[in-house]
């Protein structure tokens, strides 16, 4: 009886400390890109923008959702020192930026968002990242799926402003 007990308090204490890092994980705040622009416009602190490019159809995107963004410690800095919009690249509604308004194009099979080319600069690859500083001016756009520890590693080098004082090889130790 005795083991019965142990074996069922193992499994409770499981099924807590999985419930309580899932509740952790999914603590990934994300905006949409007129949120993030009105933030940077009326935060007394603005944040940069990170924006993740994304299409319904890329299994990479959703596996870095999953294992990357989902991430605790992913979360949490971000959520400190980025706003965080998902930008689907095939999406269909336009948006206005810089007096300009983007649309989608179609094109082929699926087509693409004019807003989605200008920030991928021309080069449809994903899941691509993307990093804007607090005015909302391109820092760079970071293509290819990422693990935690590689994307800690960018994101803190331009949520921590180290692109400032370094270039990214110095940094990096390449």
């Amino acid at each position: 009886m005795r083991a019965v007990f142990t074996y069922l308090t193992q499994i409770s204490l499981f099924l807590f400390l999985l419930v309580g890092f899932q509740s952790e994980a999914q603590s990934v705040e994300w905006v949409s890109w007129e949120e993030a622009v009105q933030l940077s416009q009326t935060d007394a602190q603005p944040k940069k923008i990170f924006i993740d490019v994304y299409t319904d159809w890329c299994g990479w995107c959703k596996k870095m959702d999953k294992d990357t963004f989902q991430n605790p410690e992913v979360a949490a800095y971000m959520k400190e020192n980025f706003y965080m919009v998902k930008l689907d690249a095939e999406g269909k509604d336009p948006i206005d930026f810089q007096g300009k308004t983007f649309k989608f194009v179609p094109s082929g099979r699926r087509g693409y968002h004019e807003f989605a080319a200008a920030l991928l600069q021309g080069k449809m690859s994903y899941p691509t990242v993307v990093f804007l500083d607090e005015k909302l001016n391109m820092l760079s756009p970071v293509p290819g799926y990422q693990k935690v520890k590689p994307f800690m590693q960018i994101a803190r080098y331009f949520g921590d402003n180290i692109y400032k004082d370094k270039d990214w090889n110095t940094y990096a130790g390449k």
